[in-house]
C-alpha cells in the first residue's frame, strides 16, 4: 500500500490563521503516556522535535501523562506564556495508537486541570493515531527488515498490541492486524496482547504453530521502547526455546519516523478544523458494554505526575483505570 500524504504545509496550516499581537502563534501539544525506559522517553522527545522541524510555523511542545519528564504541566506553562490578550487555544494530539483509558479519560482530565491553572488557555483535542495507512506502511518496513518478502506466504505474523481493559481499544488492534493481512501475501496474521487481555504472546505463538507454520515473525504494535516491548521479545524467546521446531523472529517497533511525524500533523489539522471523527458507538464510557456496565459516566480523574507541583504520592506503574470519561472530542 502506498500512502501519498498531502503536502505538510497544507496539512498543518489549514484553518490556523496568521499570528498577530492578539492572535498568538498556532500551537501543538503532543501528549505521550510516559515510560520508565530512558530510551523510550527520548524517542518520544525525538519525535516531537521531528514534528517541530517539519512544521516550523507551529509552536510544538511535548509532555508526558506520567512516569517521564517533562510532564504535561511543564508544557502547559510554556504554552501559556505565549498567550495573547484573547487567550490561546492549543491543538492536542494524544500519541497513542488506539483510544483507551488514557486517551479517553486521563489526558482530557489532565488538560482540564491545566485549563483551570492557566485562565485563557484552552485545548482542542485530536484523536488517536491509528489505524492509519502510514502506520501499516511502517509496520511493513519493520516486517521486511527481518523477513524476505519472498518468504511471506510461508510465514505467520503475530501482531502484538499493548492490551487494555477497554474492549473497544482491543478491537482496534484486531482491526489493524486484519488490515495488515490484506494484500501482502502473508501466510496468516494473528493477534496477541502483552497485558490485561488475551490471547497472550505465548498463546498467539501456539496458535500460529497449530496452524502449521514453522516460522513466525512477532510484530509489536508499539511506538517506542519500554518495559512492555521488552517483555514481548522475552516471552517470544522463551516460547521459541520450548518449541525448537518453530523459528521466531522479532521485528522492530514503529519508532521515530517521518511518516509518523506527518500523521501527528494530520491529526493536529483535524483537531484545528474540528474534524475529529471518533467513533463512540462502542465506547465503554458511553455505552453499556457487557461486563463493563459500571464504567458508563464515571468522572474523570487526572493521573498524578511526580514532576507536577501538585503531586502528592508516588505513581509507579499503577494505573487506576477506574477513570471515567466525558469524551474530549472537542475542547478538553
Amino acid at each position: 500500500m502506498t500512502l501519498t500524504p498531502a503536502p505538510r504545509a497544507e496539512i498543518a496550516t489549514t484553518g490556523l490563521g496568521a499570528p498577530s499581537p492578539d492572535r498568538p502563534r498556532p500551537a501543538l501539544l503532543v501528549v505521550g503516556h510516559g515510560t520508565k525506559s530512558a530510551a523510550g522517553a527520548q524517542e518520544f522527545r525525538d519525535l516531537v522535535a521531528l514534528v517541530a522541524d517539519r512544521a516550523p510555523w507551529l509552536e510544538t511542545a511535548g509532555g508526558f501523562l506520567e512516569l517521564a519528564s517533562p510532564p504535561i504541566a511543564d508544557a502547559a506553562v510554556g504554552l501559556a506564556a505565549g498567550m495573547g490578550p484573547g487567550g490561546r487555544t492549543v491543538a492536542v494530539v494524544p500519541l497513542v495508537l488506539a483510544a483507551a483509558g488514557h486517551a479517553k479519560g486521563d489526558i482530557p482530565a489532565a488538560l482540564e486541570r491545566e485549563r483551570q491553572r492557566h485562565p485563557g488557555l484552552d485545548f482542542t483535542y485530536g484523536r488517536a493515531l491509528g489505524p492509519h495507512p502510514a502506520l501499516l506502511e511502517i509496520l511493513t518496513d519493520r516486517l521486511d527488515a527481518v523477513l524476505d518478502p519472498a518468504d511471506r506466504a510461508e510465514t505467520a505474523v503475530l501482531v502484538v498490541g499493548r492490551g487494555s481493559s477497554d474492549p473497544d481499544a482491543n478491537a482496534e488492534i484486531v482491526k489493524v492486524a486484519r488490515l495488515f493481512d490484506e494484500g501482502r501475501g502473508i501466510g496468516t496474521v494473528e493477534t496477541a496482547f502483552i497485558s490485561l487481555t488475551h490471547p497472550s504472546v505465548p498463546q498467539g505463538l501456539e496458535r500460529c504453530r497449530r496452524l502449521g507454520f514453522s516460522r513466525v515473525v512477532v510484530l509489536p504494535y508499539f511506538l517506542f521502547g519500554g518495559v512492555l516491548p521488552d517483555r514481548i521479545v522475552r516471552q517470544a524467546r522463551e516460547w521459541e526455546a520450548e518449541h525448537p521446531d518453530v523459528e521466531v523472529r522479532a521485528a522492530g517497533l514503529l519508532g521515530v519516523d517521518p511518516r509518523l511525524a506527518d500523521l501527528v500533523l494530520e491529526r493536529h489539522a483535524e483537531a484545528v478544523r474540528g474534524d475529529v471523527r471518533m467513533n463512540c458507538d462502542t465506547c465503554l464510557y458511553r455505552v453499556k458494554m457487557v461486563g463493563f456496565e459500571h464504567r458508563v459516566g464515571q468522572p474523570q480523574t487526572p493521573h498524578d505526575h511526580p514532576d507536577d507541583p501538585t503531586h502528592s504520592h508516588g505513581h509507579g506503574d499503577h494505573h487506576g483505570h477506574g477513570h471515567g470519561h466525558a469524551h474530549g472530542h472537542a475542547h478538553g
